[in-house]
């Protein structure tokens, strides 16, 4: 006998034993107990008052807001899925802009080296910065002619010249000529500064150049991915180059 039988009987109460499930009823599934009953109600006084609060919600709706995922989504499998736009373009016609864009860019690079060639031409790259700088090597015999040497006096010309690489003058033609050009300290600081910004510009349209190449050879890259041809990436893109990709060779009938 159990505990509970013993002190049900010493306080002369009728002892309670768990209901036995029929026969019948087994194919049913287990009898529910009293704990089982209090977990089923809570989930259904939830349930019931997470749909009291959507009905609520759909009243205070306004019937005439509207949202573009209205007709921009379906339900798949209970679940709001987003519609894929189709494309508007077939391959050929992306095939035909990516060839515009090329044209569009490679006319664009064109002109910018036009314009390179037309600054370059113009300045002669005289004293730009970053440019190797000339070397002109004497020759002497002996250790005495090096010591004794002087360059102005070697190259016909003032000390004051000695210094530029272009424009220099010799004695005799000086003397001959009158100084043509500016030779006023701020006029000559001047046309320095206006070289100067003649180079930026020159730089720049350069890297400008440089940039548009890159642009070019990156748009056709993606012109030529459009191919079904199987394809075999190389090399990743790059802010200086595009991918590099290996195809597969295909004999053209």
């Amino acid at each position: 006998m159990s505990a509970a039988f013993r002190k049900a009987a010493k306080s002369g109460q009728r002892p309670h034993r768990e209901r036995a499930q029929p026969a019948s009823r087994k194919k049913l599934g287990l009898l529910e107990k009293k704990k089982d009953y209090r977990l089923r109600a809570d989930d259904y006084h939830k349930k019931q008052n997470a749909l009291r609060a959507l009905q609520k919600k759909a009243l205070d709706k306004n019937p005439d807001e509207f949202y573009f995922k209205m007709i921009r989504a379906e339900l798949q499998d209970g679940v709001h899925v987003i519609k894929q736009p189709k494309d508007e373009v077939t391959p050929e016609q992306v095939k035909l802009m990516r060839t515009q864009d090329i044209k569009y860019v490679e006319m664009k690079r064109v002109a910018e080296a036009k314009k390179i060639e037309r600054l370059k031409s113009e300045l002669h790259l005289l004293g730009a910065e970053g440019k190797k700088p000339n070397k002109h090597v004497f020759f002497f015999d002996t250790h005495k002619e090096v010591q004794e040497f002087d360059i102005a006096t070697h190259l016909d010309t003032v000390p004051e010249l000695v210094d530029r690489v272009y424009n220099r003058p010799t004695i005799a033609t000086l003397q001959k000529e009158t100084l043509k050009g500016a030779t006023d300290p701020a006029h000559l600081k001047k046309l320095s500064q206006q070289r100067k910004n003649q180079y930026d510009l020159l730089k720049q349209r350069i890297e400008r150049e440089k940039a548009m190449f890159v642009v070019a050879q990156k748009i056709q890259t993606r012109k030529d991915l459009l191919d079904k041809t199987h394809k075999v990436k190389v090399k990743r893109e790059t802010t200086n180059g595009p991918a590099i990709y290996k195809f597969k060779f295909q004999r053209k009938r």
